[in-house]
């Protein structure tokens, strides 16, 4: 199967390194250590003590520039999934189909901003009039805001951009991915689980992807009493986009009578 490459070229749009809202291209790109690295693997002699309050301040500029931007935002879904989905893979377009079917619901589609799924899930909400956002971050390979994003933030910091994935979404679908969405989809789990946020579901898309996760939660994990039942529920899996739509919208209904 082959899905057609839409939007700038390579020589339109070069090879890109975020640095927080810094753009680094060509032979700037060559930096090689993150900010996140040099905050979390520093062993360098106790000038740590003079530096690292300082480092307070350009977090707490991170979090002032992503809520500043994404304030506005409509009801939003944030869609996670690999970064090393081809465009010619069914889940590259299946990613589309998902952020279209988000836009045509009234949902702006949030994602990492990357390539692969992140970059269908964005192409397809874009394309269907929807708002596509991209929270991006920097990493020591080259990566930059894919050209379907609307509107883009670049983090420095992931707890930074992980803040924003749940502020700003009314729920999760995770497509197939690697460590990344394994990262986000149970810390959304764990913010269900303690009532750190209310009315999120979170779904599995893909049964054959997921299912042997899900078993080994429902079968391992809750049958040694090690999450409760309701735990369990807070999983959805399918392979339905309308299906998944469907859960996302039941979940909004029920937040707003809340609220």
């Amino acid at each position: 199967m082959t899905i057609q490459q839409f939007g700038p070229t390579d020589e339109e749009h070069p090879r890109e390194k975020q640095r927080g809202p810094v753009v680094l291209r060509r032979s700037r790109r060559d930096e090689a250590t993150t900010t996140d690295q040099r905050l979390l693997d520093s062993r360098g002699p106790a000038d740590w003590v003079h530096t690292d309050p300082w480092r307070v301040l350009r977090i707490q500029a991170e979090f002032v520039e992503g809520f500043g931007a994404l304030a506005e935002v409509p009801r939003a879904v944030t869609v996670f999934g690999s970064a090393r989905t081809g465009r010619d893979h069914p889940e590259y377009e299946l990613g589309a189909r998902i952020g279209g079917a988000l836009a045509k619901a009234g949902y702006a589609a949030i994602t990492g901003g990357g390539p692969g799924v992140m970059e269908a899930v964005n192409k397809g909400c874009s394309e269907a009039g929807g708002l596509s956002i991209g929270l991006g971050i920097e990493l020591p390979f080259e990566q930059g805001l894919n050209p379907w994003v609307d509107l883009g933030v670049n983090f420095r910091y992931f707890f930074a951009r992980k803040t924003m994935f749940v502020k700003y979404s009314q729920a999760f679908i995770c497509l197939p991915g690697g460590y990344g969405t394994l990262d986000e989809l149970f810390e959304a789990l764990t913010l269900v689980q303690t009532k750190k946020v209310t009315k999120f579901p979170v779904v599995l898309f893909g049964r054959s992807y997921w299912g042997g996760l899900y078993e080994w939660v429902r079968d391992t994990v809750y049958a040694e009493g090690k999450i409760g039942e309701k735990d369990v529920a807070l999983l959805h899996l399918t392979d339905d986009v309308d299906d998944a739509i469907r859960v996302v919208e039941e979940a909004y209904q029920a937040w707003v009578e809340v609220h």
